[in-house]
């Protein structure tokens, strides 16, 4: 989702972007965590490096996702 957006996202701007499409219910996984809320998740991409800074906010750091 994000990769295919060029908007930067702050924490909350990318909360509301992943509660909008995917719902509150939903819970996500990677290939080291599992049932994660999208709060979790954010923080969890946070701890490993995944989002770059940019101009507004982030964006997810291609160079960091995982090959698996």
């Amino acid at each position: 989702m994000m990769t295919a957006s060029s908007q930067p996202y702050t924490r909350d701007s990318l909360a509301a972007a992943i509660l909008d499409r995917f719902g509150a219910d939903a819970r996500f996984f990677t290939c080291s965590a599992e049932g994660m809320t999208a709060a979790e998740l954010i923080s969890f991409f946070e701890s490993k490096g995944k989002f770059m800074p940019v101009p507004g906010g982030f964006a997810f750091n291609p160079d960091r996702a995982c090959q698996h």
